[in-house]
């Protein structure tokens, strides 16, 4: 008797749910049935391409880190790789003290080595105890998990912590550094001080690998924007794709899942073999609530921040004082409005090259909720507003685009490489969950577990027929958070 073709449900059409869903067919093969859910109206999660002013411009992710695998291997799948491109060299400054300064170079994420220079961005005295770290005894517990922002604090002082780590931390997690957890946010500088090193600045050194040679570029990013990705994803996941469907209940069956779809007057049951999960950390937690408890309760203890992403596109002549860098980080306690300004016609060539300067700002971190609820049109003068003093640019500009990310962004706290875990290892069989909630939230990450997550779920659709028994196996963590 044949076996009948396997069922699966994926729940959230963002990135790692498309990618999961393309991962699937390639596995699974032309007979499976794919279902896609989403609650909104469009598929991509936190990645979202607009016109502004005439070109596609991101407004979500800006870009990925191209030295990990994972995007350049998906783009060649699916005939892609054409469309990858790489920044300028234009290089990033930082405001901090009222002075804007060039983005001091040899750190790990803010982490100074002993090839650090940051006299032009810290005080003779902050430049003093980053200088005086390595000869100050060092007491540190292998395995231990602390506050990134704490450990730099007591060991470098607090500018280094609020000029340098606090904004680019910030810039990746929308959180502060004192709030993020070492070991999920520098895995690496945590193995070294594990391994023994005796300072700070000597576990960074470990960490950071010697140059060899001219190194690649660090980022890409998508000539179209993240678009041209999701809809090939889209299409080659062949997948029925369902948007504007709330999912409320997740069921176990005998031999299967039971998902309960749209609103509580007209319920509808979708039963299928496997079920995987692509939404926040919250949306997971509901779900798995009445399926797997310890996984939801790990799930529920992420919390998310809320941002904003201020897109302008300015004449050229009206941009004419626009520094020719490719954007400033906005250090703690800087009279400013914006987190972060991206120069995006200047860092992306093809993003100029109609002649008109394309910006971008981020505001809002985690804790900050306030400072958001105004309207578009309040964000936008304030944005204006720092831009003057950032840049000079006073003009109107041509376009503007507001996208609000409401908890668009996981916080890796202190402990969340063990809550990952609890929720990795206590899924049953048949039931898997990807995303930025888990081993880092860049797009390269995001398809990482993803294809982990299918990946698993196919070999126990393959092992079991209907994938009635067992339990998941511990997944790899990342190494490497994006």
């Amino acid at each position: 008797m044949a076996v009948p073709a396997p069922r699966v449900a994926i729940v959230g059409a963002g990135v790692s749910g498309l990618a999961a869903a393309h991962r699937l067919r390639t596995l699974l093969g032309p007979d499976a049935v794919i279902t896609v859910l989403e609650q909104r109206d469009r598929t991509g999660g936190v990645l979202r391409t607009v016109d502004l002013a005439g070109m596609p411009y991101d407004v979500g992710a800006e870009a990925f880190l191209a030295r990990r695998p994972e995007v350049p291997r998906l783009l060649g799948e699916l005939g892609l790789a054409g469309a990858q491109v790489h920044p300028t060299p234009a290089a990033p400054s930082v405001r901090a003290a009222g002075r804007t300064v060039p983005l001091p170079g040899g750190t790990l994420l803010g982490v100074p080595t002993h090839r650090s220079r940051l006299d032009g961005l810290l005080s003779a005295a902050g430049v003093a105890a980053v200088a005086a770290e390595p000869d100050r005894p060092l007491r540190w517990n292998a395995g231990a998990d602390v506050a990134l922002g704490g450990l730099l604090r007591a060991r470098f002082g607090d500018e280094l912590a609020d000029r340098l780590a606090d904004p680019l931390l910030g810039g990746v997690y929308a959180g502060r550094v004192d709030a993020l957890g070492l070991r999920a946010t520098v895995p690496a500088l945590a193995a070294a001080l594990d391994a023994g090193a005796r300072s700070l600045t000597a576990a960074a050194d470990a960490a950071t690998p010697a140059p060899t040679g001219e190194p690649g570029p660090v980022f890409g990013a998508l000539r179209g924007g993240y678009r041209v990705l999701l809809d090939a994803l889209a299409g080659a996941a062949a997948a029925e794709l369902r948007l504007g469907v709330t999912v409320r209940e997740l069921a176990r069956l005998p031999h299967g899942w039971r998902l309960t779809l749209g609103p509580a007057n007209a319920p509808e049951p979708l039963d299928v073999d496997a079920v995987l999960l692509a939404v926040p950390a919250p949306a997971t937690a509901r779900l798995l609530a009445g399926v797997a408890a310890g996984p939801a309760a790990a799930a529920a203890e992420i919390e998310l921040a809320s941002s904003v992403v201020v897109a302008l596109a300015y004449r050229a002549a009206d941009a004419a004082t626009l520094p020719p860098t490719s954007g400033a980080l906005i250090a703690t306690g800087e009279p400013l409005a914006v987190k972060g300004v991206t120069h995006s016609s200047t860092k992306w060539a093809h993003l100029g090259a109609d002649g008109l300067v394309r910006l971008r700002a981020s505001l809002g971190r985690y804790g900050e909720a306030g400072t958001l609820q105004v309207d578009d049109a309040e964000l936008v003068d304030r944005v204006r507003a720092d831009l003057g003093t950032l840049t000079g640019i006073t003009a109107d500009p041509v376009a503007v685009r507001v996208q609000r990310w409401g908890g668009g962004l996981p916080q890796y706290a202190p402990g969340h490489l063990d809550r990952v875990d609890r929720i990795e290892r206590g899924l049953p069989a048949g039931l898997a969950v990807a995303g930025a909630a888990l081993h880092g939230v860049g797009v390269p990450a995001c398809i990482g577990t993803a294809r982990a997550a299918a990946e698993r779920l196919a070999a126990q659709l393959d092992r079991d027929g209907a994938s009635r028994d067992g339990s998941m196996e511990a997944w790899p963590a990342s190494t490497t958070p994006s």
